[in-house]
């Protein structure tokens, strides 16, 4: 099975408004840089060189996405949750996007800085 039937098979069935969000979003990132998704069991990873985000949930009209970093940066607008992996010096943030306008300048620098760092 490839890739994209994978990816394809993990986008079946969402609302058209959910897969608006999805493509703007991947168009967004392929702005800043090279990208490839990958389908996994329970999401899609998104990586440049290596892994930088995770699409963990499509919802009936919004996309959440996690962001891996070595600090947790609270000082945003942007993150719903900032949570400490058990153990590692990582630390996931939560981002959910409901409107193509959430993903303004502040969620932009954030996704540069994850590509920047792989």
């Amino acid at each position: 099975m490839s890739e994209e039937k994978q990816i394809s098979d993990f986008l079946n069935g969402k609302t058209e408004y959910t897969l608006g969000l999805f493509r703007f979003f991947i168009e967004q990132l392929a702005e800043m840089s090279e990208v490839n998704l990958r389908a996994t069991k329970s999401m899609i990873v998104i990586e440049s060189k290596t892994p930088f985000a995770y699409l963990t949930q499509l919802g009936k009209n919004f996309i959440h996405v996690v962001i891996p970093f070595d600090q947790p940066y609270e000082n945003n607008l942007c993150f719903t949750k900032i949570a400490q992996v058990p153990g590692t010096e990582q630390f996931n943030h939560h981002l959910r996007i409901y409107f193509k306008e959430d993903i303004n300048e502040e969620v932009k620098t954030f996704l540069k800085m994850a590509i920047d760092q792989c």
